[in-house]
């Protein structure tokens, strides 16, 4: 298992794995007082969180299934990408999809996150590029079978 450093600024328990083979680990909110979102409305929620990376991974916020099918809450970028070198708080830009206002709860698990393991990329300039069964199609190019 892949060691993390943290320092819980915030009040909330420690993200972890809901079962064995869980990808993500809940984020909570950690606030003061219940934040309201009206439709459409985002917002940066605080978890109190700072991590420290091996180098060579990420971590990755993603929304929660069940708060974007029965609220229509999500992460705004996701995924949101933490870098290894980020030492500042964790965040979790909400949006509020739906029609109705929608209550963030001190506490309540609002997102999760993945730790992945990533590679740099150096571009290298060339003339032209290998030719591939598909080309240069582009979006829905592959269409419907």
């Amino acid at each position: 298992m892949l060691k993390i450093k943290v320092v819980n600024k915030g009040h909330q328990p420690l993200p972890q794995y809901a079962t064995e083979q869980s990808a993500g680990m809940d984020l909570r909110a950690n606030i003061d007082e219940p934040i309201t979102l009206k439709p459409l409305e985002r917002r940066l929620i605080p978890t109190g969180l700072h991590i420290a990376l091996p180098v060579g991974f990420e971590a990755q916020v993603r929304p929660r299934s069940g708060l974007a099918l029965k609220k229509g809450i999500t992460v705004l970028n996701t995924p949101g990408t933490i870098d290894a070198d980020y030492r500042g708080e964790i965040g979790v830009v909400l949006i509020n999809l739906s029609n109705e206002d929608f209550v963030v709860e001190d506490g309540e698990r609002i997102a999760q996150m993945v730790i992945a393991r990533h590679e740099q990329g150096e571009f290298v300039p060339v003339d032209v590029l290998d030719e591939t069964e598909r080309g240069e199609g582009g979006y829905g190019h592959t269409g419907v079978k």
